[in-house]
Formats: C-alpha cells, structure tokens, sequence
C-alpha cells in the first residue's frame, strides 16, 4: 500500500467525529438490511432489552426502534454522535425507548444475563470480532441474539493491493467460514450470515459522501491534515469499486448457548 494512504485510524478522531457527523450513515448497511438481520431474531417483547454498541448517530438504532418494542440502547465513544443520535430519536418519537449513551464498547456496564439483544452495525472491528464476541456474551441472557456486521474476505486469495490495505487497516479481516467458526467458538449457535449488497456501499455510504465531502474541505481549506482525509475517504472508495469482488461487509446473527 501506498505510503500516501494511510488508514483512517491514523487521523485525528475529531475530524473523523465531524465528518461523520454530517452522514446518516458511519459505515455501509441499509434500512432493508437491517430489517433483514432482524427477521433472523425472534420473541422479542416490550420487556426486551436491547443494545446497539458502536452507535454512530443511530441510523441503523432507528429503524431498529420503528420495528421493536423494547428498550434499545445506543452506546458510541463519540459524545457528537450520541447528541445527534437522541435529536433523531426525538424528532421520531422514539425518545421514551431509545436513548443513546457515551461509552466505550470495551468497558460496557451492564448486568450478566441482562440483554435479549446485542446489535453492532460496521463497529465490532474496534475491539475485534472475536474479542468483541467473547467479551459481550456473558451480558447476553441463554438463547438471545447477537448480529454485527463485519468486513470479511470473500475469497481465499486476492490482489496484493488489497490484502495489504486491510492487513493495515484491520488485521483481524477473514474468510466467512473463519468468522462463522470464531462465533461458534465464543459460545454462540450461528444463525444466519449473509453479505450486504452492493448498494449498501454505493448508494447508502458513498453517494451520500460527496456532498459531505465538498462541505469539509471548503470548511477546512488549506488544511493538509483534513485534505489527506478526505483523499484517504476517496482511496478507499476506489479501492471497493475495483475489489468489490473480494471482499465487504457481512452479517452474523448468533444465539448464545
């Protein structure tokens, strides 16, 4: 990988927060998408509690909202993002159910056993998806749902350029049966896994992106830093677009044993 391209994890997280800031979206996924990683998950009531870590501003947290009855939830690191995630929350009524905290998805403060629902749209990777399964099960009540979603490898062997962007950007990438193998062996029956279409990225994630794109530079003109950003945002964009084939996002859905 290019020396001029750096991950995104080696920017300053306040200008990673405000730009994101202004997407609804922080990762690829989709309404539809969502919905689809629910219908795996059953025997959900009013009483159920529900926890979606890695939040963002609660694009996904919403829509889980409009079709669950329970308590949801939201927990980010970022105190921007759960400001605007209660705002959306609010301003669909959902307030009374959904609420957004700041917290770390590495020091969580939850009773064992007190959760029906652990959700995680594109975030799982901050602490790694095998850390990340094993650390949040015993929140899980026995028999209730875990669903991330999750970069994963599509094939056996790819295009240099690609394995070492994600060799840099998240080591722990791997191969769907691998990730199926990690959920089973943190504790969990693996229900369904199925990967995001292509438009979860294109339509959902970087469309949305170009606008949001001119608004931060003309917003931070002259500054080195936030070009190199926004040069990093378009690399990557590229780099899907040419290796689509190999790899993006997937969802696992687990009930814990």
């Amino acid at each position: 990988m290019s020396k001029e391209n750096t991950s995104i994890h080696d920017f300053n997280l306040n200008l990673i927060c405000e730009y994101y800031s202004n997407l609804e979206r922080q990762g690829p996924g989709s309404p539809e998408i969502t919905l689809k990683a629910l219908s795996f998950i059953d025997n959900l009531s009013k009483e159920s509690r529900i926890v979606d870590i890695g939040c963002g501003t609660g694009g996904q947290t919403m829509v889980l909202g409009q079709h669950t009855e329970g308590h949801i939830t939201g927990i980010d690191l970022f105190p921007t993002f759960i400001e605007l995630f209660n705002q959306n929350a609010s301003q669909l009524n959902l307030q009374d159910r959904v609420k957004g905290i700041v917290g770390s998805m590495d020091d969580l403060h939850f009773k064992d056993e007190e959760l029906d629902l652990i959700w995680s749209e594109g975030a799982i990777y901050n602490i790694g998806f095998e850390r990340g399964l094993k650390e949040w099960r015993r929140f899980l009540k026995t028999g209730r749902f875990i669903a991330v979603s999750e970069a994963s490898w599509f094939t056996e062997e790819r295009p240099t350029e690609i394995e070492e962007f994600w060799k840099d950007a998240y080591p722990g990438i791997d191969t769907i049966p691998n990730k199926l193998a990690q959920m089973q062996k943190a504790g969990y029956v693996p229900l369904a896994s199925f990967i995001l279409p292509e438009n979860c990225w294109t339509e959902h994630f970087y469309a949305p992106q170009v606008t949001a794109q001119e608004t931060f530079l003309k917003r931070h003109a002259g500054n080195a830093t936030a070009e190199g950003f926004i040069g990093n945002q378009r690399y990557e964009e590229q780099l899907y677009n040419k290796y689509k084939a190999y790899y993006g996002y997937v969802f696992y859905i687990g009930k814990k044993i």
